[in-house]
């Protein structure tokens, strides 16, 4: 079984969205999204081309057969703080799901390749691309999807927006709710640099305090343009008393850039 899997087996990981599998609508939208942060094995010579050609490989044969799994894809460091990694997602509608995937993949494997030696190294041989070690996270979903409508260009991104939640002792029920709405539907929803958005929060990882957004642009030269017209519709939705109100429920955030791989 392929390494990513084992944490899936053992634990019966984000991130976020396209390429392969395209997310549901935000009333269909999965509830779990698993995230596997790897690195690139410095002692293997295999090609990116030939890394692509065997990860689609395994795509097309194992996970995108997996009726457990809705969505998978990778994504590479662009501008982030390790030049190795390599991130792998997977969604899925529930945690039962998640629990059954890694032995359904399993299953998967065998049929695609049954003889048990060309399998083997196969799988070791799209393994060693990977050093050992490697770090996964689980989040759940929350509503407020602005979902992708169609295929990303080559050269397309995905921004990731890693928050530090605050919990102020004294704030109205549904205030954070209603500015995360209102956001969505004034500025998310009329920003067409934004062709994808699906935010997160913590369920199993190193920071309950996580709470992620993930924006899909067509172009690194978007970024400036999306946060340009993100401060004008802000602006427009927001009297400066709210967006104060607003910044009680956060303690800073990461910024992590990342190329969307088109297997």
């Amino acid at each position: 079984m392929r390494t990513k899997n084992q944490f899936f087996a053992a634990l019966a990981f984000v991130l976020l969205l396209t390429s392969t599998f395209s997310f549901a609508q935000d009333d269909k939208r999965p509830m779990y999204l698993s995230v596997t942060t790897m690195y690139w094995n410095a002692d293997n010579d295999m090609s990116m081309d030939d890394w692509k050609a065997g990860e689609k490989e395994y795509m097309d044969k194992v996970t995108s057969k997996n009726e457990y799994i809705m969505w998978g894809g990778y994504f590479t460091h662009l501008l982030t703080p390790n030049s190795n990694e390599v991130v792998y997602g997977q969604s899925y509608p529930n945690w039962e799901a998640m629990e059954k995937a890694a032995a359904r993949s399993a299953e998967l494997e065998k049929a695609a390749w049954p003889d048990k030696v060309v399998r083997e190294a196969f799988l070791k041989k799209m393994n060693s691309a990977y050093s050992d070690f490697h770090r996964d996270e689980i989040y759940a979903t929350i509503p407020g999807v602005k979902a992708l409508n169609g295929e990303l260009p080559d050269g397309a991104i995905l921004y990731i927006r890693e928050n530090k939640r605050a919990y102020p002792d004294s704030s109205p029920e549904g205030e954070f709710s209603g500015f995360m709405k209102r956001t969505l539907e004034n500025v998310i929803n009329k920003n067409d640099y934004i062709k994808g958005y699906y935010p997160s929060q913590h369920n199993w990882g190193s920071d309950r305090r996580d709470f992620i957004q993930a924006f899909y642009l067509n172009s690194l030269g978007d970024l400036d343009k999306m946060f340009t017209k993100n401060t004008e519709l802000m602006k427009a939705a927001f009297t400066e008393d709210e967006a104060k109100a607003m910044g009680k429920y956060f303690k800073g955030h990461g910024d992590y850039i990342y190329s969307v791989i088109k297997l």
